[in-house]
């Protein structure tokens, strides 16, 4: 019995002994790892545990500084994260890393330690500096400026109206782009971005083209005298004006003083309103509808004596046009044949000596002065703007203004301007020509109108002269493809 306790008292010996001494290389093996960081620790999803503040570091380095990979359409991208401003705040991660190693007490970490539990559970946050401008900036210097499909405007047809279709294009969504980038940059496993793109419009041509695709018309055309074309985008105020003749002349200044023959009908129309009040006369309204619908000169001068004045209808006429500030616009006698010239007019364009279209004493203006007058009419009926609610103090209001587009609506002849649009399309303006008492050949073609169209609102007024015949059909057939021609560039997103 001795014998045999003895034995077992030694075997106890021997295994506290071992035991001791298991426990000890474990508790040397464990104090080299508290020397690391814990198992289970992860910075910015990535595992540290077991690893030096050096190695972690490096795996660190390894896993975000990597290039990412962009892919824009078929193209595909290398790129450093550096390149992109993007840098890792190593020390501030690795420092909270560190927190957590000695946070654990020695006992409870040996214990989870002998166990092969995790240390520790936590997930250091991913600390780092992006830098969105310069991402932006290399999207644009070495990635759109290279792959990005530019969209192209549509190109005029030499010497017609239409207009060859635009070509859509695409380019960079910088936004949505920047964003994945971003959150490639912050991933420790998707690296790739898929770069945004969006379809751009084909843009609408300048309007110095469509100067070029105007002037190409006229060369395109049978008439050979002189052409002034004023064109005002009323949504832009955009302005194109110049005079061309397809003989190739020098061209010379705009504002040639022409006869307005009945274009002189709107000013009459912006008189009249001006001193009528509501409720209106019916007869008055009568003889506007006739005068602009049919353009009859009876009803003008009816108008005119019966509203303005019964003598000097037509000099008042001419000083409301010089209060606008139209001073190469005037009307210096009655329509009706025999009745006086009330005064001898001089206005800037007929005291000109470079070009002389010999226009009527009676009644003239210019292409740009019809413009302006327009203009201040539609202004004012669209929200009482433009010059005639200032330069008449109110005694024009804007319903009289919408009435005048309205009535200037109604001259429906199917040519000149009204030729080159739609049917449905709103051309409110007055045309004029007459053949001249001298000859008895018409040598001047004139109309001017506000368009209203789907694209945006213009204005256009054309003046053909020919000092030996201006032949109507010719003339017609050019001032209706110089109004296509506007028209499609008003309208080219519409097409």
């Amino acid at each position: 019995m001795r014998k045999r306790s003895s034995l077992i008292r030694w075997a106890a010996i021997f295994t506290l002994l071992m035991t001791v001494f298991f426990t000890t290389v474990e508790l040397v093996r464990y104090a080299r790892v508290r020397a690391t960081f814990p198992t289970g620790l992860r910075v910015a999803g990535v595992p540290v545990g077991g690893l030096s503040y050096e190695e972690a570091s490096e795996r660190l380095v390894q896993v975000y500084l990597a290039p990412i990979e962009l892919r824009y359409m078929d193209a595909r991208i290398q790129v450093r994260p550096a390149t992109l401003g993007f840098r890792l705040k190593l020390d501030n991660m690795l420092a909270a890393a560190d927190k957590q190693r000695v946070a654990e007490p020695f006992w409870s970490g040996f214990w989870k330690y002998l166990w092969n539990n995790p240390i520790s559970s936590k997930d250091i946050p991913l600390d780092a500096v992006y830098d969105d401008q310069r991402v932006v900036a290399f999207l644009e210097n070495e990635i759109a400026i290279r792959y990005d499909i530019p969209a192209t405007p549509a190109m005029p047809v030499p010497g017609e109206s239409g207009f060859y279709p635009g070509v859509s294009g695409s380019e960079m969504d910088y936004t949505l782009s920047l964003q994945r980038i971003n959150a490639a940059l912050s991933s420790n496993s998707n690296r790739t971005v898929i770069l945004e793109t969006r379809q751009t419009r084909a843009p609408t041509p300048s309007i110095g083209l469509l100067e070029i695709m105007l002037k190409d018309i006229i060369n395109a055309s049978t008439f050979d005298g002189l052409v002034e074309l004023y064109l005002k985008d009323l949504r832009t105020g955009l302005v194109l004006h110049f005079t061309h003749s397809r003989i190739g002349e020098e061209e010379v200044p705009v504002n040639i003083a022409y006869s307005s023959w009945s274009t002189i009908k709107i000013p009459v129309l912006v008189s009249a309103f001006k001193r009528l009040s509501s409720p209106y006369d019916e007869n008055v309204l009568t003889l506007m509808e006739q005068m602009v619908e049919r353009s009859d000169n009876d009803s003008t001068d009816a108008l005119a004596k019966a509203v303005i004045g019964s003598t000097f209808a037509p000099l008042d006429v001419t000083e409301d046009m010089q209060a606008l500030g139209l001073t190469n616009t005037f009307w210096g006698g009655f329509f009706t044949l025999g009745s006086p010239l009330l005064q001898n007019f001089k206005t800037p364009a007929n005291q000109r000596f470079d070009y002389n279209t010999e226009p009527d004493r009676y009644a003239q203006t210019t292409p740009q002065d019809l413009g302006l007058l327009l203009e201040d009419i539609y202004y004012c009926a669209a929200d009482y703007g433009g010059s005639l609610p200032l330069a008449f103090n109110g005694e024009i209001t804007q319903e009289e203004c919408r009435m005048m587009v309205e009535y200037l609506g109604l001259n429906r002849i199917g040519v000149l301007i009204q030729a080159g649009v739609p049917a449905s399309v709103t051309v409110a303006h007055k045309h004029g020509w007459a053949y001249e008492v001298d000859d008895g050949y018409i040598h001047t073609i004139a109309d001017a109108g506000i368009v209203y169209t789907p694209g945006g609102d213009y204005i256009l007024a054309v003046f053909a002269h020919h000092p030996v015949q201006a032949v109507f059909d010719p003339v017609n057939l050019l001032v209706a493809n110089l109004s296509a021609a506007a028209y499609n560039y008003f309208n080219l997103q519409n097409q």
